[in-house]
């Protein structure tokens, strides 16, 4: 399968009429079908498919009232896709959203003493004082958009700052890699798992971040540190059939694809920005990645072997219990590393 067909088969497969099922409706306005949404946009800027942009399209005028909901951190997802559309079609009412939610984000979503973005999310639970690895792509990455949308130094500086924060809080000091929460009130990792898809949120999220926010702030020193320091303890951890177990330093544990093809992601796209210095490990990494991931998509575009929605659990073994299924954030990771290796291939 080449990674044109693999492409076209995931994207539609992610369309089609999935109602009812979690993993795989794309019409909630939530985390889920916001990582298909932002997968389906990076598609559409490497292959300029007219019928990609129209379906954005078509979304968003459909679900918009969706979006006047609750707001949470987790379910700010969607609107990511929103300062690309105002660029795009020209439309003011994408602008005029972005900077809506932009401003809460600012102003009234809820943090922890650290002042990070708390993980708040839709369903009925909290998760007080917490800091999880997630919400760098589910909502800063949303604010480095809006922030080069309107030249907002403002918004830029905000987005450093949670970049840094969440590095800082969650950045194993000896490995490189990421816990994938922390307590402000217990002060600790809480059951201290290297999860790998929280790496991966990571990994993806800082490079587009970066990129975004780089013309209005100066990135410091300490971000392309910590950064690179998280990127060659995920090269370590990679096993050797390209994948990288649900929680990295178990390779005992299931292989995970959605956070095997986001590291696969970042670390090209990383390169690909000068966030890192390209290397023969690095490339290699990737191309690993991308041949295991390649070998999970069915004839019909599904992507096997994602792990499901997954709170901070209260064990390391508790992650190699979470049941894998087709989702959206596994079909939409996956097509955002196939985009980024064809837009390499074509370079």
């Amino acid at each position: 399968m080449t990674l044109e067909s693999a492409a076209q088969k995931v994207w539609t497969a992610m369309t089609k009429d999935h109602s009812g099922n979690w993993g795989m409706d794309i019409h909630q306005w939530d985390w889920v079908p916001g990582v298909g949404l932002i997968a389906l946009l990076d598609y559409y800027e490497a292959t300029r498919k007219p019928e990609v942009l129209s379906y954005l399209v078509d979304w968003t005028q459909r679900n918009k009232e969706k979006a006047k909901g609750s707001k949470v951190i987790n379910s700010i997802a969607p609107f990511a896709i929103f300062p690309a559309l105002n660029q795009l079609l020209d439309e003011a009412w994408y602008r005029e959203e972005a900077i809506r939610i932009a401003e809460w984000m600012i102003a009234e979503a809820p943090r922890t003493r650290e002042r990070a973005f708390e993980h708040t999310v839709t369903e009925n639970v909290e998760f007080s004082e917490q800091v999880w690895a997630d919400t760098v792509f589910m909502a800063v990455l949303f604010l480095a958009r809006t922030a080069s949308l309107v030249g907002s130094k403002k918004y830029a500086e905000e987005a450093l700052q949670q970049v840094l924060v969440h590095l800082s809080l969650l950045q194993d000091e000896k490995s490189g890699v990421l816990f994938h929460g922390w307590n402000c009130n217990s002060a600790d990792h809480m059951s201290a798992a290297r999860w790998t898809r929280a790496n991966a949120w990571v990994a993806a999220g800082v490079p587009l971040i970066v990129k975004k926010i780089e013309p209005l702030v100066t990135i410091p020193d300490e971000l392309r540190m910590r950064y690179g320091q998280l990127i060659s303890g995920l090269a370590a951890y990679q096993q050797a059939d390209g994948l990288w177990a649900t929680v990295m330093d178990h390779p005992e544990f299931y292989r995970e694809v959605s956070g095997s093809a986001g590291i696969g992601y970042g670390i090209r796209k990383a390169m690909d920005i000068g966030l890192i210095e390209r290397n023969d490990r690095y490339d290699a990494a990737v191309e690993r990645a991308l041949a295991a991931v390649l070998a999970t998509i069915s004839e019909d575009g599904v992507v096997s072997g994602v792990s499901g929605g997954t709170p901070v659990m209260k064990s390391i073994f508790a992650y190699q219990e979470i049941p894998q299924y087709p989702t959206l954030y596994g079909q939409g990771l996956v097509l955002m590393l196939l985009a980024e290796s064809m837009h390499k291939q074509g370079g």
